[in-house]
């Protein structure tokens, strides 16, 4: 078995994830689903979405529309109350540097776009899909791995501009202190946010509803560092209508 949280994972937060697992561990328990003791946060993220034994993970929009969406459970979408975005549904801070006097996102066509992956959707495929109407990319790009590695690139002057989950942005300015270096130039439009799948075949309706208790059930300062508001049905149909970025630009 396995199990992971890793999308926000980070030292700050590790001990409210902790507690916030043990809660759906005991949930799933007592809905007759056993789970391991701890999360398998530092196992390369592939190996852990496509573990036949996985329990519960949290993906990106883009590998489980791409290459997840039928071969794993959509479990549910955590809602984690972002502004301007319905329920379970995120989108993109375009940030560059605060003192940067460009205006739009046309006046950094040709500046250095830093991003965590190719296949991303808030820190590659938003930002492409928001230049595509005007038929523009960026042709300097440079990938970091990571949207808290892209956003000390464009606030250290390594890059110019970096598209940035809301949620992960919101992470960055409570804990960063290179964050006041940065300026949100726009934001994207809301997709449907980060999905809790598990394995094929696995309970879905039993494992939402051991999140969902889970979720009520974390303290008010674990649920105020976790951001979690709820969990959400989001079906797979709205995943896979979100347009992908050509596989080579």
């Amino acid at each position: 078995m396995i199990a992971s949280l890793m999308m926000y994972d980070r030292p700050e937060l590790s001990d409210a994830t902790a507690r916030y697992w043990a809660l759906i561990r005991e949930a799933l328990s007592a809905r007759g689903i056993k789970s391991p003791v701890g999360l398998s946060n530092d196992v390369e993220e592939f190996a852990v979405w496509c573990d036949p034994s996985l329990v519960l993970s949290q993906t990106c929009g883009m590998p489980y529309r791409t290459l997840l969406h039928d071969r794993v459970t959509l479990i549910g979408t955590p809602d984690y109350g972002l502004e301007d975005c319905p329920p379970g549904y995120y989108r993109s801070a375009i940030v560059v540097r605060r003192d940067d006097p460009r205006e739009t996102l046309a006046d950094f066509i040709e500046a250095r776009f830093a991003y965590n992956a190719t296949l991303s959707q808030s820190g590659f495929a938003a930002i492409y899909n928001a230049l595509k109407p005007a038929g523009l990319w960026f042709q300097d790009r440079v990938e970091g791995g990571g949207h808290q590695v892209s956003a000390r690139m464009v606030a250290e002057g390594a890059a110019d501009i970096a598209a940035l989950d809301a949620m992960t942005w919101r992470l960055i300015e409570r804990y960063d202190s290179f964050a006041t270096r940065l300026r949100v130039l726009r934001w994207t439009d809301p997709t449907p946010g980060l999905p809790y799948i598990a394995a094929a075949g696995a309970d879905q309706r039993a494992t939402f509803d051991a999140v969902t208790e889970a979720i009520a059930e974390l303290k008010a300062v674990d649920s105020a560092a976790l951001g979690i508001k709820g969990l959400i049905s989001i079906n797979k149909a709205a995943y896979l209508a979100v347009p992908n970025p050509p596989s080579v630009i």
